[in-house]
């Protein structure tokens, strides 16, 4: 556990032993609550990759100010240290505290753009971790305060020169999708992410339209987007950090169609389980579907399972889940895995079955429909290099059976 207290009145460390009391008393449905109210305090926490993110105060404030708060630190931490796991943070506790250091003062959020938090202290690397050794001194904190911080523009850095100037768009989309065991689409919708990667010199002010705005729900922008020219004509209207930054997030509800099937028969007597299972195309996107994988936890009555497949590879984990990859559907014949399930001695019939977690990946299309119109750039520079890309994979796409 790494503790940071950020305020003059020290929290005691008992509101984390409440915390764990309950979240081992009553599990997930704990942890699912981002804002807890306990005896003394209110707690805010955000899950990423195992990793819990706990701030709590003892007055009232805007409980999205909190959640907010954590999500840009889980974010920053990913991006400085490469991924999130309980390793890479004891491997550099010292960055995260100065990064922590940063990221509020007393009790109040300051910085938290990843561009310029850069600049303040330098990401972890083997010459950093070498020199500290060396010289044993482990802090990575600039000497000079970045000029940004004193802007009205503090995420980009300040006059910043290019000899290629250039801007790249990336539309990054999840499916999340419900399919009930008699093939009837439940639910299906689509998360998705305008990514941007900016090199332009000096202070670019950019426009990004879309052909189809009036389908976005529930939009969320970077702090560089003036909203007034999206209530008014939902046109992004912004000035860019430096590098790449997610410029807004979205949420499409309630679409039609999937780009995959898959159809599970299950059927058990006599102390077996049958088992088949088809994956193919429903609805062709235009490109490639690829990356497509399959993977169901077996029932624990399950002893052993015997199971192959007419394309690609099927793998028993540990910990018994059917992994199977297929990779891209094959012209000439359609996946289909089939096989044994041997339940245990006492059962005669399976009555717990498995849902399927389907994962595949499309690279050039969104397949909500979601169309960039144009991106302009007011006084552009004589060379300006313009690029759009979209992609599309799984998110918790379920099929039940």
């Amino acid at each position: 556990m790494l503790e940071k207290q950020l305020t003059g009145h020290r929290v005691d460390r008992s509101i984390c032993d409440w915390f764990w009391d309950h979240v081992i008393s009553q599990g997930d449905s704990f942890k699912s609550q981002p804002v807890i109210a306990s005896p003394t305090h209110y707690l805010f926490q955000v899950v990423r990759e195992g990793i819990t993110f706990l701030a709590c105060t003892q007055v009232e404030m805007p409980p999205l100010m909190g959640i907010e708060f954590l999500c840009r630190v889980s974010d920053v931490l990913s991006d400085y240290l490469g991924g999130l796991n309980e390793d890479v943070i004891k491997d550099n506790f010292v960055i995260v505290y100065e990064l922590l250091d940063e990221m509020i003062d007393n009790g109040f959020p300051l910085t938290t753009e990843a561009n310029i938090l850069r600049e303040m202290i330098a990401p972890p690397n083997i010459v950093s971790k070498v020199l500290s050794v060396v010289t044993g001194n482990s802090s990575n904190v600039s000497d000079t305060l970045p000029g940004a911080t004193g802007s009205c523009i503090p995420w980009r850095a300040a006059e910043p020169k290019y000899a290629n100037n250039e801007v790249y768009v990336d539309l990054v989309e999840e499916m999340d999708a419900v399919i009930n065991r008699d093939g009837a689409l439940v639910k299906c919708e689509v998360y998705g992410e305008v990514r941007v990667n900016s090199h332009l010199s000096g202070l670019p002010d950019l426009t990004l339209s879309f052909a189809n705005p009036s389908i976005l729900d529930d939009v969320r922008f970077h702090p560089c987007v003036r909203f007034r020219p999206w209530e008014s004509h939902q046109v992004l209207s912004f000035v860019p950090p430096d590098g790449e930054f997610k410029l807004m997030s979205y949420r499409i509800k309630k679409l039609k169609s999937t780009p995959l099937y898959v159809k599970p028969q299950l059927t058990s007597d006599a102390g077996k389980c049958r088992v088949n299972v088809l994956v193919g195309i429903r609805n062709d996107p235009g490109k490639t579907i690829d990356s497509i994988t399959l993977e169901f936890q077996l029932p624990p009555c399950i002893l052993s399972a015997d199971l192959n497949s007419n394309h690609g590879t099927v793998n028993i984990l540990g910990n018994k889940i059917c992994s199977w990859t297929i990779g891209r559907i094959p012209k000439d014949k359609t996946p289909s895995l089939s096989g044994t399930l041997l339940l245990e001695t006492e059962l005669e019939r399976l009555h717990v079955f498995p849902t399927f977690r389907v994962g595949f990946r499309i690279m050039g299309v969104a397949l909500s429909g979601l169309q960039i119109d144009k991106l302009d750039l007011k006084t552009a520079p004589s060379r300006l290099y313009k690029g759009f890309r979209a992609l599309t994979r799984a998110g918790e796409f379920e099929v039940r059976s």
